[in-house]
């Protein structure tokens, strides 16, 4: 049995790491200019030429921060049901991913009317700051109601207001590119350059490393507070930790891409029927590589499926990751039930 578990783990990751080369290469060759796999690598060693500058100036940095930005929602999706011990806890349905975006839309309206360059690091710290606030909501909440379903319908409704006012700074902003912040609050990775890349990088691996180094402590709080507290386990400050890493990893992918859904919620779950386990040190590099594959098939449809025009990345993780939600919502009724 243990045998046929690890076969099961190994084809999984196999699956998964496929998925991403496969995914790449197609993210980086296919667009209005169709570039075949043996000029994407004899071009990307020149690094001339017009099909050289589409590649290193445009596909590259956004595909590479569909994977990472990806994987970090997943992750951070994952971080969120297991505190919440929720499976339908999410960035986005929870109002993390608006409150941070309403923070950074508020910084850009002020910084961009003032005639005043907004950087990364700044643009992070602000969706920080927005998804603590989201996410402190929630946890009152949380005090106050016994029922999982009206936490979320709080988180929900969060989402709504911190959304309404982000709808209403952005259409009364009387210059060109703060309105543009529209295409920004839709979600997208269009227009990633080759410093969001390394700030993203820097941000998701740091986040990634503290979220494997508290693996044993989650398997622990998995299986409940007092069997965690027995074996010594700090719940105190793992909740903490656990808050700020979701955080900080949903205010990476707001500060960048704007806010994507569902891919937090249905991710971590079809990991776990993937691996069929629950065990962290599986499930949180499995999370991140399910969550690149995840949206790098859906940047590749949101610039394909209805080209020329581009969709925004959250319609189409919608219309793949929401019925996965009903799914999970109808499975729990039915165990409930049974």
């Amino acid at each position: 049995m243990q045998q046929r578990r690890k076969i099961r783990y190994l084809i999984a990751f196999v699956l998964l790491i496929a998925g991403i080369f496969v995914l790449l290469f197609c993210n980086i060759g296919i667009g209005t200019v169709k570039i075949p796999l043996a000029e994407i690598l004899t071009t990307g060693r020149a690094q001339e030429g017009m099909n050289a500058k589409i590649l290193w100036e445009i596909r590259f940095p956004r595909t590479l921060a569909a994977a990472i930005l990806g994987g970090a929602l997943a992750l951070a999706g994952y971080l969120l049901q297991t505190f919440f011990h929720n499976p339908i806890a999410g960035p986005f349905v929870l109002g993390i991913s608006s409150g941070a975006k309403m923070v950074v839309a508020l910084v850009m309206v002020f910084l961009l009317g003032n005639t005043i360059r907004v950087s990364s690091g700044l643009l992070i710290l602000a969706a920080f700051l927005g998804a603590m606030l989201s996410m402190g909501f929630v946890l009152l909440m949380a005090r106050k109601v016994d029922s999982m379903s009206m936490l979320v319908v709080s988180g929900v409704m969060i989402g709504y207001i911190c959304s309404a006012i982000t709808e209403l700074v952005v259409t009364f902003a009387e210059d060109a590119d703060i309105v543009n912040l529209h295409n920004w609050s839709r979600g997208s990775f269009s227009g990633m350059t080759w410093d969001n890349v390394k700030v993203m990088s820097v941000v998701v691996a740091a986040a990634f490393l503290l979220v494997i180094l508290l693996a044993k402590p989650l398997e622990a709080y998995q299986l409940g507070e007092t069997y965690a507290q027995n074996l010594g386990v700090n719940i105190r400050t793992l909740r903490i930790l656990l808050v700020v890493l979701s955080s900080v990893l949903s205010a990476c992918i707001v500060a960048f891409a704007g806010p994507i859904s569902f891919v937090g919620i249905a991710v971590p779950q079809l990991i776990r029927k993937l691996f069929g386990t629950t065990k962290p040190l599986l499930m949180i590099p499995a999370c991140f590589l399910g969550g690149s594959v995840f949206c790098l098939f859906c940047d590749l449809l949101a610039r394909k499926w209805m080209a020329p025009t581009e969709l925004s990345i959250s319609t189409v993780t919608a219309i793949f990751g929401a019925p996965v939600v009903l799914w999970i919502m109808i499975s729990r009724n039915r165990q409930e039930r049974g």
